[in-house]
């Protein structure tokens, strides 16, 4: 899924595994759909942010924001204390005895090794990491895959991969090859963001770095939050996510475990699909799905809507035109790059939000 397919879903059913960062939905009862996403390579997702396009907004829909195309260093490029020993989230324990060349797994990671200010350490990128910094790095995944022999080959001192990085072959083949390997939570709402700074921070050997980007962070979120408008009437806006690959006709509406809940509820809204009863991350639209949702808006990543055709095509999708949303044309676009990532960015993607949700005083 991510890009960039992958940044947009953070979630992990029991019954089926769905890569955060590959946006590829696998499982027994999305097997159609991934089928499809795989044979058109998740229809479209690319290295680098593509242009925000669609029809021209219509009644009611605020514009898509700039993808935010630049991480923000911290001021001072602290100096790794090494070696340290950490738990990895698959349980093991690694030792990391150098950091000279380091290889984030995921586009959330490079993101937070970059703004901890150690991105000149970095010696490549997977394909979801889409801020200009880390353009021109070589990427070491195939698909939505980790190439082990790409990443060897820039002969790493310190791997950091997600519970979704995959296939398992490939990350035994890293650490087959003497090469420390951590794997890190994948992110699913807005209370691991500051864990997750402190699990990469502590792991390149600079906790003190990620103590400040955690506080400046969560400041950040919390000054968006505060300037966040009343609702007219005192009424939270319904907010429905939708997963869109129109090139791969997949078309999921987001339900509690989608992984945007929790940043529709900090920017003070509802999330319609959770709220109308969906438990799992994503189940597919129907006209009756749709209906007891019955959103105000909705919310999607920018290559998503691109893929159906703007706002234009994703009103022919069945049902959503006749939701609220669908009728006012009231779209919310955030760039698949740091939609889902919760990370060092997560104040621009609920500002964003709450541009776009508000921009009417609705």
């Amino acid at each position: 899924m991510r890009h960039d397919d992958r940044t947009v879903l953070s979630v992990l059913s029991q019954t089926s595994a769905r890569s955060v960062r590959r946006f590829r939905l696998v499982g027994a009862a999305l097997t159609a759909f991934t089928v499809a996403l795989v044979a058109t390579g998740c229809g479209g997702g690319s290295a680098s942010p593509s242009p925000e396009g669609g029809s021209a907004p219509g009644k009611g829909q605020s514009k898509s924001s700039a993808a935010p195309d630049r991480v923000e260093p911290l001021g001072a490029v602290p100096t790794p204390e090494l070696p340290v020993t950490v738990p990895s989230a698959d349980g093991r324990k690694v030792t990391v005895t150098s950091t000279d060349r380091i290889v984030p797994l995921t586009g959330s990671l490079n993101e937070i090794v970059f703004t901890l200010g150690l991105g000149e350490r970095v010696v490549a990128r997977d394909v979801t990491a889409t801020f200009e910094q880390a353009a021109k790095l070589p990427v070491v995944t195939r698909g939505h895959d980790v190439s082990a022999e790409s990443v060897l080959s820039l002969k790493p001192t310190i791997v950091l991969a997600e519970t979704v990085s995959g296939p398992a072959e490939s990350l035994q083949q890293i650490r087959d090859a003497g090469i420390p390997l951590v794997v890190v939570e994948t992110a699913k709402s807005l209370a691991d963001v500051g864990a997750r700074i402190d699990t990469v921070a502590r792991t390149l050997g600079v906790p003190a770095a990620g103590t400040e980007l955690k506080k400046r962070t969560q400041d950040r979120i919390t000054a968006v939050q505060k300037d966040i408008p009343t609702p007219p009437k005192g009424e939270k806006p319904r907010v429905a996510f939708l997963y869109l690959r129109g090139t791969a006709s997949v078309y999921l509406l987001g339900g509690a475990d989608s992984g945007a809940s929790s940043l529709l509820e900090a920017a003070g809204a509802v999330d319609a699909g959770k709220e109308s009863g969906l438990e799992k991350d994503f189940t597919a639209i129907t006209s009756e799905a749709l209906a007891k949702a019955a959103p105000d808006a909705i919310l999607v990543m920018s290559k998503g809507l691109d893929s159906v055709g703007g706002v234009d095509g994703l009103v022919e999708i069945p049902g959503v035109a006749q939701t609220p949303a669908g009728m006012d044309r009231r779209v919310v676009s955030v760039p698949d790059g740091v939609l889902l990532n919760y990370g060092p960015r997560t104040d621009e993607v609920l500002t964003s939000l709450v541009d776009q949700l508000y921009a009417d005083g609705k």
